[in-house]
């Protein structure tokens, strides 16, 4: 399930990649290029939603938790396989209705937002909209499922001594990922179900003609939307927390219990902070001062994790690898995105940079360059426990650095555009703004065509069938504790033993448990 997973986000991200370049080919001169604005939202529509809904979610928890998280608990498979199987063949058919929603009529062009009125029958008469909704509706069910059985597993299936602060970094942040979606997907389901109510059962529950509110669904919305920010970037702090941990020549990761919690704080904070979305929006001034005070304060646990990773980096042997160039990449540009979230955190600034690129090069920062960087340094670091064989040292390193320099030559300029007041989802813009644009759009030609020279760095990689004979990690690392690479599934046919103390065993069948336990009792007598 895994590497299906992995098939179906790889591709589902070159096709968002492609939509991505659409756009800064039509940004790269002041008057228009495609010639339609309205496909130009179309555009960033699409873009947006396969880009979180079908590359990251399916790839962090689909691709690499299948994999790695019945490794990491010592366990033969997920506790439920055939939701595991559903939870998969849900997101083609998701994947299908998006794509129907964008060629049928004029495409639904409403922002990944979704907010009425553009939502709604005023702007979108057709039945676009029913399809781009309908394919959210059956990506969160496949989301609910996989989240459902990633935390029954963690919950019941790990071995009876490993508490939960004991479990690996990764099955923790997934596991607190998987929490968090359980509990904001529904919201997201409610919403959308009000919303197509409105369009085809004559209800107003945001139409002020009906004395509705539209700030209705942008509430609902993003209580769903903030945490699912979290969503896309708790798994790769768990990634980058094992490459950063080996990668340093480190057993241990500096500080776990202070990360443990961060992870915790920030799954916590991460609910009651949606409010920052909506500065711009006529909230009052009380609330405006509490969602600049709390979305300040989730900083902390943030920044208590980077610290925590250049702590584990200190007085290591830092080796060469592929994955550490990614993994400080990843720290480079997340800390740079958290920064400028500080900024826009304040409710004075963000009125005056809200719905600019300031915004986009922001949340840009965090996922374009966090979580897409995490799952490339974790991609490269496990690449060879999958599937036996290892990459292109040199061309590996060289493709990190082209994707470092292309993709902040695709974003860094954007910080100066939204300064300057260029607005977000306009397909002109005056002359004055067509330098940095064209720094930006000649950066998005440069990062894909460095994602090209991965996609062949991957073809080399199957063809030249270069063995690993044995990986340089300590044994600390569950998940390598196997003799032959790759590894066979279904790996684990009784669960491992855990000492916890003398004479007590637990996690293990009760007949092995009786007979470990006769052997200490007899070793003291």
């Amino acid at each position: 399930m895994g590497t299906l997973y992995f098939v179906f986000a790889i591709w589902a991200g070159l096709v968002g990649t492609g939509l991505s370049v659409m756009m800064r080919i039509e940004l790269s001169v002041p008057e228009s290029v495609l010639g339609n604005s309205h496909l130009y939202n179309v555009l960033v529509t699409s873009h947006g939603l396969i880009m979180i809904f079908f590359f990251v979610m399916p790839m962090m928890m689909g691709g690499f938790g299948n994999w790695l998280f019945p490794l990491m608990l010592g366990v033969g498979d997920m506790a439920f396989p055939r939701m595991n199987g559903l939870s998969f063949w849900l997101l083609p058919g998701s994947m299908f209705l998006l794509f129907t929603s964008v060629f049928i009529e004029e495409g639904f062009g409403g922002g990944w937002t979704l907010y009425p009125p553009l939502s709604s029958n005023w702007a979108h008469s057709g039945p676009c909209t029913e399809f781009a909704i309908f394919s959210l509706h059956i990506g969160g069910a496949s989301s609910i499922l996989a989240s459902i059985n990633f935390l029954t597993t963690m919950l019941g299936m790990r071995p009876g001594g490993v508490s939960f602060v004991r479990c690996t970094m990764f099955v923790l942040s997934l596991s607190i990922t998987s929490f968090l979606l359980i509990c904001a997907m529904p919201v997201l389901a409610g919403a959308l179900t009000m919303l197509i109510t409105d369009r085809n059962f004559n209800t107003s529950f945001f139409d002020p003609a009906g004395l509705g509110d539209p700030m209705l669904f942008v509430h609902l919305f993003w209580f769903f939307g903030h945490p699912e920010v979290y969503i896309l970037i708790l798994p790769g702090f768990g990634i980058i927390s094992h490459v950063i941990k080996v990668g340093s020549g480190k057993e241990k990761l500096f500080g776990k219990i202070g990360m443990v919690y961060a992870l915790k704080s920030i799954g916590i904070l991460g609910f009651i902070v949606w409010g920052h979305h909506m500065f711009s929006m006529g909230i009052n001034v009380d609330s405006r001062s509490y969602f600049s005070i709390v979305t300040m304060i989730i900083a902390v646990p943030t920044g208590v994790k980077i610290f925590s990773w250049i702590a584990t980096m200190m007085g290591g042997c830092v080796r060469n690898w592929p994955s550490m160039y990614w993994a400080v990449s990843f720290l480079v540009f997340f800390t740079a995105g958290g920064i400028t979230g500080v900024i826009v955190s304040s409710a004075s600034l963000d009125v005056l940079l809200h719905d600019t690129y300031y915004v986009v090069a922001h949340f840009h920062y965090v996922l374009s360059m966090g979580a897409v960087f995490a799952m490339f340094a974790g991609f490269h670091y496990w690449f060879p426990l999958v599937t036996g064989i290892s990459l292109h040292d040199g061309w590996s390193k060289a493709q990190a650095v082209s994707m470092f320099f292309s993709v902040n030559l695709t974003f860094f300029p954007q910080h100066f555009l939204g300064m300057s007041g260029m607005p977000r989802r306009y397909a002109e813009y005056p002359v004055g703004y067509a330098f940095f644009n064209s720094l930006s759009s000649w950066g998005s030609v440069a990062s894909m065509l460095s994602l090209f020279f991965f996609l062949f760095i991957v073809w080399e990689g199957m063809l030249a069938k270069r063995r690993m004979i044995s990986a340089e990690v300590p044994k600390t690392e569950v998940e390598w504790a196997h003799r032959v690479l790759p590894i066979r599934f279904h790996n684990r046919v009784y669960r491992p033993f855990v000492l916890i103390g003398a004479g007590r065993v637990k996690g293990a069948r009760s007949f092995m448990d009786a007979v470990v336990k006769r052997k200490a009792s007899k070793s003291k007598q």
